[in-house]
């Protein structure tokens, strides 16, 4: 009776194994078989645009398992690094200083950036009937730009700042997205914005005002959108890490080589006016980058910056927001 009783034990007890195995996913916690990125409808991230529109993601990343690309658009930095907090978003096409904001909380799970997109390639826009010589001529305007701990809003402060503008006494400024800041000041209700490109240029199109300063004039070469993965993608995809720098890479070379070309992927995903798209390119001081350490120096100021301004507790160094080993893999002969 013992051994019978014993038998029954070791059956029940395989059983409750092969349950507890069927009731869970048949991959491994460590498989993927979906990325999905996070971009803003910038020229800025046209390489994303032009990766995604030749096919280039789901081509090079299906000898690693991926069989689907997604993708969701954001209007401004700070909500894309929320959905990349939340687990939402795999890879962020995104500016640096949103990034600098999710890291000093703690809450990105060690994500980092692991290669550059761009730098430069904002605009003050400022409506014709305000003349505009000196930063002293902004006093008492509104100004509407991306919301605080952007790349916009960082330099906008810091420049204003230096030049003996208090932003916070002297100037209105208003944080928007680049639809509620092109629409605010077409209808008078700022009198300048501050706005990576294509929306400068869409604004000087509609007679609505002129490019009176670049950020590379504020700023110079400083770093802008950058490419940031996820750590669940750094600790249990490194390869894969490696060939998303190098599709980006790919997308970079393109866009530079052939902007008309570049151009019209944009206006089929954002349906943004051809003319303009090429203007935006033409007159913008932004160039298309994407090794890591030109940016390095630029990143770390913001911290500086955004310490200052009371937006993160302390400045960072570059190891906590940099993992450059992969775009050295990346770009190895």
């Amino acid at each position: 009776m013992k051994s019978k009783g014993l038998f029954i034990l070791v059956i029940c007890a395989i059983a409750a194994m092969l349950l507890v195995a069927g009731c869970t996913d048949d991959k491994p916690a460590s498989e993927k078989d979906t990325i999905v990125f996070g971009y803003q409808p910038s020229t800025h991230q046209i390489s994303y645009m032009v990766a995604m529109d030749k096919g280039w993601w789901k081509q090079d990343l299906a000898p690693f398992g991926i069989t689907k690309i997604e993708d969701h658009k954001f209007p401004t930095g700070a909500p894309e690094m929320q959905a990349m907090l939340s687990g939402d978003i795999d890879v962020a096409y995104v500016g640096a200083a949103p990034v600098i904001s999710a890291l000093a909380t703690g809450g990105l799970d060690g994500a980092k950036i692991v290669a550059a997109v761009q730098v430069n390639g904002s605009d003050l826009v400022i409506r014709n009937e305000h003349p505009y010589n000196s930063p002293q001529d902004l006093k008492g305007l509104k100004i509407a730009t991306f919301p605080p701990g952007t790349i916009q809003d960082t330099i906008l402060r810091d420049w204003l700042q230096s030049n003996g503008v208090n932003p916070h006494k002297d100037v209105d400024i208003r944080p928007m997205g680049p639809g509620d800041a092109t629409v605010a000041i077409s209808e008078k209700a700022v009198d300048a914005v501050f706005l990576p490109h294509p929306a400068p240029s869409t604004i000087v199109a509609e007679g609505h005002g002129y490019i009176a300063v670049h950020s590379g004039e504020m700023a110079p070469n400083h770093a802008c959108c950058v490419l940031v993965v996820s750590g669940d993608l750094i600790r249990n995809h490194p390869d894969m890490v490696v060939q998303i720098i190098k599709t980006h890479i790919k997308g970079s070379e393109f866009s530079t080589a052939n902007i008309d070309e570049a151009s019209q992927i944009y206006y089929n995903m954002n349906k943004v006016e051809i003319a303009v798209i090429k203007d935006s390119f033409a007159t913008w001081d932004g160039r298309l980058i994407t090794d890591p350490s030109i940016i390095i120096p630029s990143v770390v100021s913001y911290t500086k910056i955004q310490a200052d301004l009371g937006y993160i507790p302390r400045p960072m160094t570059a190891d906590e927001i940099f993992d450059v080993s992969f775009y050295q893999k990346a770009t190895q002969a």
